[in-house]
């Protein structure tokens, strides 16, 4: 269903980002629909970054980007990219392993955010068993 007030073009972008990232944040939302020329620049360096590159999987480059949003503290970030790395073939125990990882140089809170995470999936889990 396309969203009210929203040009054809920007709709396009919106379902692309969401079917290719499996979420979009209100803020991307509201650039798409502003500015769709700077959101589709952007998103074509986030779909480079975030896919499979010359030397690393997609997969780590998502565990990368958890450890990273961790230090930042951006829960539903960490949220969001765990889920992604499970959906390129992630195991919890890796996940786990880069929130470990990002304690050394982040800190306390840092492995807290990741684990936080963790803790989300697997009752999300439970939820849909």
């Amino acid at each position: 269903m396309a969203d009210e007030g929203i040009s054809k073009r920007s709709q396009e972008l919106l379902e692309r980002a969401r079917r290719e990232r499996g979420y979009i944040y209100p803020e991307w939302e509201y650039v798409i629909k502003k500015d769709p020329d700077f959101f589709e620049a952007y998103n074509n360096l986030y779909e480079k970054c975030m896919k499979d590159g010359r030397a690393l999987p997609a997969k780590t480059r998502e565990l990368i980007a958890i450890a990273l949003l961790a230090y930042r503290g951006l829960d539903d970030a960490v949220l969001a990219h765990a889920k992604r790395a499970i959906k390129l073939g992630a195991t919890k125990e890796e996940i786990l392993e880069a929130v470990e990882t990002s304690m050394v140089p982040g800190g306390a809170p840092t492995f807290a955010k990741g684990l936080s995470a963790l803790l989300k999936l697997e009752e999300d889990e439970k939820k849909t068993k």
